[in-house]
């Protein structure tokens, strides 16, 4: 009974926190679908990423969020507020989550895993022989509590976008992934290292204080010895 009583404390307590979290009510005036429009926003604000013309992949991309906002920039005559933008859409947007996503205007959606070669074809078929400009990737495995097992489970998924953008993106392009802090970690940076010219670890205001989330971006292609 203790045990029950702790857990309905606890979810208490993130319910409250997560109601009155200012992310939170900002995504519901501004019509996002999640707060983590506001890391992707952050994060874009201060590198310059996206800009309109540019081909954007969404990897993870259920339930949207991001994928409104890099809608927003690419049609930034019309994107006169709200999360999701009306108007012409200047760019490609080409998004992927094993989830389902409720559509977004001008964004071509593909359900499935991003680890099976079947997924990528269609990512590769959607993109039509061109480079993607930027390749953003919220991904994140379904944790065992197991830390060995999801240290290489969130290797994978980044290893795998890495991989993705060695062969699908333009060598001036930039990835941004979502990390963990702790075991792996370091590795992970060496790996966006060993890949790009440049690479940023950003903590945006919008991952919360007591989160190990952290966001690595790589910036410039290596070229692939």
């Amino acid at each position: 009974m203790k045990v029950k009583t702790q857990s309905k404390k606890v979810n208490k307590a993130w319910l409250n926190d997560h109601v009155n979290d200012p992310y939170v009510i900002l995504a519901k005036r501004e019509g996002y679908r999640a707060r983590a429009a506001y890391k992707l926003k952050e994060i874009d604000e201060s590198l310059h990423l996206i800009k309109p013309g540019q081909v954007v992949v969404d990897l993870g991309s259920a339930p949207g969020a991001w994928s409104q906002y890099v809608r927003r920039k690419l049609s930034p005559k019309t994107a006169t507020g709200g999360g999701a933008a009306a108007g012409e859409l200047n760019g490609t947007i080409i998004a992927i989550d094993l989830l389902p996503m409720e559509p977004v205007e001008g964004v071509q959606f593909f359900q499935g895993d991003f680890r099976e070669a079947e997924v990528l074809g269609l990512l590769t078929q959607a993109l039509g022989g061109r480079l993607a400009d930027v390749v953003v990737s919220d991904m994140a495995p379904n944790l065992s509590g197991l830390a060995s097992v999801d240290t290489a489970r969130v290797a994978e998924l980044i290893e795998l976008a890495v991989e993705f953008c060695q062969i699908h993106m333009k060598r001036e392009g930039a990835l941004v992934v979502k990390v963990f802090h702790g075991s792996g970690y370091n590795e992970l940076v060496q790996l966006f290292k060993r890949s790009f010219n440049t690479v940023k670890p950003v903590k945006p205001k919008a991952s919360r204080d007591k989160s190990s989330e952290t966001f690595l971006v790589g910036l410039g292609l290596k070229a692939v010895a």
